[in-house]
């Protein structure tokens, strides 16, 4: 299946109904095709050739939604940037994936401006805004306008659609290839576990996870396949949430589990109607069992769902559907597990030799579909790692039972997850490395009620120096996102526990943050 064809699909049979809405635009599905047809032709004419990469830096927004569709009706490649990531983060990026084109609105207006200095293979930029164009730059609007919409490119479905860049185990971020094949499959999955189709005239998808993130777009694609329609939240704020709730009638939604903790700890929700609400799909990190009921308890009548995944698996991995969240009855037992496979893909649990192991013994979650990624970019080693013997390996812990229900317990690789966000250790202790008067340091995740992970690092300082813990938290900031930056730091005097092999053995460093839950991560 090529990304398009649901648009071309939906103009032609759902023409005059409501695909999009977001501020006070609203546009149906025949006027949706229309702007993104003529968007890609803008981008033909300001010289974007099919294959090159195209990159956007911004809030959600209807335009966001249309760039998506535009960049690969253009046969280009989607390059969609974190906007938590420092500007040399996304500098990385850009140069990395060799973007020609980036699209910026006001809130990133000046951060691009520095990208622009510093990418010197950036041909144009484009203003997503409603303000007056900056000087150098191409307005959104104008480009839609000025050209007329043009077919879709005849990509393959093996095609790469994007590269969508996430944390790295050496320090710098790998941008995940994903083909049309990948997203289409693994959006069809969704759509099916989630009962999207066929509810196109009684639905609204709130989008108000960050769409540069995978599991934001992944509602964003499933709803497009099913022709559910979307209303934009620009960010996630519980006001705003609410209001857009009440206002457009939402019924489904995805939420990360720190947003759903915001929204539960606000007294805005006592009032609120949230009477159209159907389901809240919560991914991107597990939710700390507390919340969870804290959160059926406050909304009885709203069904969730869990979603497991990575971008390297487009992002969709397992499902816990809302008849699990429950804690009596027969289809009780399965509330702290991450769910059973997705209808496209293979889940089996491996030991370090990969040998597949029987219901209840821990090992590696691997995964084999055709939503498996195409690789890392210009990265074949780590490519080759991450796909050995034909298995994506996660990099995540756990056991399947009888069933097929997945529960994690740990991760393999060293990762963490705050927030939402993936944060690789390696990442953090490069900045942390810079700092002239750092000799060595380990960075590891430990438990937080509000974030279920905060990065925490252990220093050990040069002979002879004095630093402070904010003194090495305000110099991360220059060198990696904010959530990356450690939110704890502890000074040691004595050397780290070492392997035979020289490594440093975070898991002794973890024990003592970890040693009275039920598992590894949270």
């Amino acid at each position: 299946m090529i990304f398009t064809q649901a648009v071309q699909r939906n103009a032609q049979v759902f023409r005059d109904q409501i695909a999009v809405k977001c501020a006070d635009r609203t546009h149906t599905w025949n006027e949706f095709k229309n702007r993104v047809a003529s968007l890609a032709s803008g981008m033909h004419n300001a010289g974007v050739k099919p294959g090159e990469r195209v990159a956007i830096l911004a809030l959600n927004s209807d335009r966001y939604l249309e760039y998506y569709y535009a960049v690969a009706w253009a046969g280009a490649v989607l390059v969609p940037l974190n906007n938590r990531w420092s500007v040399k983060e996304n500098q990385y990026a850009l140069n990395d994936s060799g973007s020609v084109m980036l699209f910026v609105d006001d809130v990133f207006y000046e951060t691009g401006k520095q990208l622009k200095d510093q990418c010197e293979l950036i041909k144009n930029f484009v203003y997503l805004g409603d303000n007056e164009t900056p000087d150098g730059m191409l307005n959104y609007e104008d480009m839609i306008e000025q050209n007329a919409a043009i077919d879709a490119f005849d990509s393959n479905p093996s095609d790469m659609l994007g590269i969508f860049y996430t944390g790295g185990t050496t320090g710098f971020p790998k941008g995940v290839m994903l083909s049309h094949t990948n997203i289409s499959v693994s959006s069809i999955a969704i759509m099916a576990e989630m009962k999207f189709y066929g509810r196109e005239n009684h639905s609204m998808m709130m989008v108000a996870g960050p769409m540069f993130h995978l599991a934001a777009g992944a509602m964003c694609w499933s709803s497009v396949i099913a022709a559910v329609p979307m209303t934009i939240v620009p960010a996630f704020n519980v006001p705003d949430v609410i209001n857009c709730i009440e206002r457009d009638k939402v019924t489904d939604c995805l939420l990360v589990p720190t947003m759903i903790s915001m929204l539960l700890a606000d007294k805005a929700l006592l009032e609120a109607d949230l009477s159209t609400l159907n389901q809240i799909i919560y991914g991107a990190s597990p939710m700390p069992e507390g919340t969870l009921l804290d959160a059926m308890e406050k909304l009885p009548n709203v069904g969730f769902v869990q979603a497991y995944g990575q971008t390297e698996l487009s992002p969709a991995c397992s499902i816990l559907p809302a008849k699990y969240h429950t804690l009596e009855g027969p289809l009780s037992g399965k509330i702290r597990s991450a769910g059973r496979p997705c209808l496209s893909v293979n889940v089996t649990i491996r030991d370090e030799n990969d040998n597949e192991l029987p219901p209840h013994k821990v090992g590696e979650i691997c995964a084999k579909g055709e939503n498996v990624m195409m690789g890392y970019w210009n990265n074949p080693e780590q490519t080759s790692n991450a796909l050995a013997n034909g298995w994506l390996h996660t990099g995540d812990a756990g056991y399947m039972d009888e069933e097929g229900f997945i529960f994690l317990v740990d991760r393999v690789k060293d990762m963490i997850v705050s927030g939402g966000e993936n944060v690789f250790s390696a990442e953090v202790e490069s900045a942390l490395s810079k700092h002239p008067h750092v000799h060595e340091v380990a960075v590891i995740g430990i438990p937080s009620e509000q974030w279920g992970e905060s990065v925490h690092a252990i220093v050990r300082a040069k002979p002879d120096t004095i630093v402070t813990e904010k003194h090495i938290i305000d110099f991360c900031r220059e060198y990696i996102a904010g959530y990356k930056v450690p939110r704890s730091i502890e000074f040691r005097n004595e050397p780290f526990p070492i392997t035979g092999a020289g490594k440093i053995q975070k898991n002794e460093l973890r024990e003592v943050y970890w040693q009275d839950q039920e598992r590894n991560i949270n």
